[in-house]
């Protein structure tokens, strides 16, 4: 809101977010005693060619918002803003709101009439009878947050309150920008750095009231709240960045919220699981007798690690394919087969193509993608969707940890469904799934002796990675994204498999990356792995180990020791796939790459 047009700097604000979500766009504007809105699916200018043929009226405040869809198809029903049924009230949102359907059932019984399918659209319709009951658009906006579940940020106008624009946050990002006789609501102060660098950030559970004339927060509870003022000294290019030198780096440390969004809504009250996505009947799940994982590059490492979690929960043979190597093969499918796709675009011509034979053959698919509406969950029978946000840097970071994290989802909901696990083992998991966000911020607070390592060994020709059980798989991801960005010769082996060739590569000064096993969760590999180091360590290597806190075991043949928080063997990736991404992005960056746009590379791989 402010003096000049609100569409422009609406408009600009979105075209500075609009990597992270594209699906669709919508404004909405408070003039001439009324709300006008305009929405299109797609990317923003289809929006702007709509408004460009059908002006909306001048006024001075307003709202937007690009969407990544969660909640329905990226279609013109679903985009935002959403209204109510008087178009009087108009709504952006950003998250999930967990218990949307039971609100929507209480509004369908009250008589309204919602038109998308999204869950953003029953805040809308909640502030209109809140309002109407005769609380002011501030208050109206606490008594609704306080019945929603889940995570949101909400930014909320009312056409009888033309100079007001509230806004609220619970799990997610918002951010207040404060200028002369205006201010500004944002995911990120990106949106109005032109405009202002005086910006309030809003603490969990807050609602913000803005006028012309200042800036008021308060608790969802009403009281009054402490707000923290701060300067920001990035330009708008840093800006979209969060103040990170790249996406990468931002992507990375996004990952605890990352893989905290992929869980949410996903446990019922008893702790069981709930993916309303996947819609096989539990009768035709119990009929699978082998899951075949098909994908390409990290993903296929995520498939690597998810076999594990599949064979020990429910007992059912898994088999993981490259996808381009999947059908010509002639691979053995049928009814009972339940192909699992592995993309986050959703577009991955390679996963596409085996997706369609494993159909062809009779098999049941399921994808796993980070891309509502794209082509691979469209063409599938279920789909899990990992909510990650968008992911601009071409090397998967956050992406394949909540991949990682919707497999294991998926591996419990098989075992839950065919009875191979008993409910408290599945709390156990969830539990255990729970506190990994928090393992996660841990190992980042300690990365700079990783940077400080990597900047080291930027002369280096080869780095070496082993792992043994999920660490196996742990290592090839190393090795991969030390290609992707250092151009480096990396190679990930099976340390079993050091005696019957690898080992010939190793000589002195050699750098050679170890993934340590649990001593707790998985003893006897435990005791195998520090063998294999001993045997590298006595032939010259540099060894770089990452090992679970307190594993005093291997700290004699560490060179450079990382350590991770104990976590169950099984889930253990991740955490110790988080040092390697560090260590791959500091490296190219010493050897002075591109991170977010590594030579020769494209983010999503659409031809075979």
């Amino acid at each position: 809101m402010g003096s000049q047009s609100a569409l422009d700097v609406v408009l600009s604000g979105l075209r500075r977010l609009e990597y992270r979500g594209y699906d669709s766009a919508g404004v909405a504007l408070l003039a001439d005693g009324g709300l006008a809105a305009a929405r299109r699916a797609g990317k923003l200018v289809n929006l702007e060619k709509a408004l460009l043929e059908r002006p909306l009226p001048t006024g001075c405040t307003g709202i937007g918002h690009t969407r990544w869809a969660t909640h329905g198809a990226p279609t013109d029903t679903n985009a935002h803003p959403h209204l109510d049924n008087t178009g009087r009230v108009a709504v952006v949102h950003n998250g999930i709101i967990e218990n949307f359907a039971a609100l929507r059932t209480e509004l369908a019984a009250r008589g309204h009439t919602l038109g998308s399918e999204t869950d953003t659209e029953v805040v809308a319709h909640l502030l209109a009878e809140e309002y109407a009951a005769g609380a002011d658009l501030g208050e109206a906006l606490r008594r609704v947050c306080r019945r929603l579940e889940g995570a949101f940020t909400l930014v909320a106008v009312h056409a009888d309150e033309p100079d007001l624009v509230v806004g609220a946050r619970r799990n997610s990002p918002l951010v207040v920008g404060v200028g002369e006789g205006e201010a500004f609501l944002a995911s990120d102060v990106s949106a109005f750095i032109d405009h202002t660098r005086s910006a309030i950030e809003l603490g969990q559970d807050q609602v913000v009231e803005l006028r012309r004339d200042g800036v008021t927060v308060t608790g969802f509870d009403g009281r009054p709240a402490e707000v923290r003022s701060y300067h920001v000294d990035w330009d708008a290019s840093a800006a979209e960045k969060g103040g990170y030198p790249s996406f990468m780096l931002k992507e990375i440390a996004e990952q605890p919220r990352a893989v905290a969004d992929t869980l949410l809504g996903r446990i019922g009250p008893e702790g069981t699981l709930t993916l309303d996505e996947i819609r096989i009947p539990a009768r035709e799940l119990r009929e699978i007798d082998k899951v075949v994982i098909v994908a390409c590059g990290t993903a296929f490492h995520s498939g690597l690690i998810a076999k594990y979690a599949i064979e020990h929960w429910t007992r059912l043979p898994c088999e993981v394919e490259l996808a381009s190597e999947f059908r010509y093969r002639d691979p053995i499918l049928d009814a009972r087969s339940l192909t699992v796709a592995i993309s986050q675009s959703g577009e991955t011509m390679d996963t596409l193509m085996a997706l369609r034979h494993a159909r062809e053959q009779g098999s049941r698919v399921l994808a796993i993608c980070n891309t509502n509406g794209s082509t691979i969950p469209r063409e599938s029978d279920a789909v899990l969707y990992t909510h990650a946000g968008p992911e601009i840097a071409v090397a998967s970071t956050k992406a394949f940890l909540t991949q990682l994290v919707a497999c294991y989802l998926v591996a419990l909901y098989l075992a839950q469904a065919r009875g191979n696990k008993d409910p408290e083992g599945i709390r156990s998991v969830i539990r255990d799934l729970a506190g990994v966000p928090g393992a996660i911020e841990r190992v980042l607070a300690g990365m700079e002796p990783v940077r400080e390592l990597a900047r080291s060994l930027a002369d280096q020709d080869t780095v070496l990675f082993l792992g043994r059980h999920v660490g196996y798989p742990v290592a090839l991801e190393g090795a991969l994204k030390l290609k992707e960005l250092a151009y480096m010769h990396a190679e990930g082996f099976a340390a079993g498999e050091l005696k019957h060739g690898p080992i010939a590569l190793v000589d002195r000064g050699l750098p050679v990356v170890v993934v340590v096993p649990s001593p707790q969760g998985e003893p006897l590999l435990h005791g195998k792995i520090v063998s294999n180091i001993q045997e590298i360590r006595a032939r010259g290597a540099r060894t770089v180990v990452i090992a679970q806190e307190g594993d005093t075991e291997v700290v004699p043949y560490a060179d450079h020791l990382i350590s991770v928080p104990a976590t169950p063997a099984l889930l253990q990736p991740l955490v110790t796939t988080v040092p390697l991404q560090v260590f791959a992005c500091a490296l190219a960056t010493a050897r002075g790459n591109e991170v977010d746009q590594p030579r020769n590379l494209a983010k999503s791989v659409t031809v075979e």
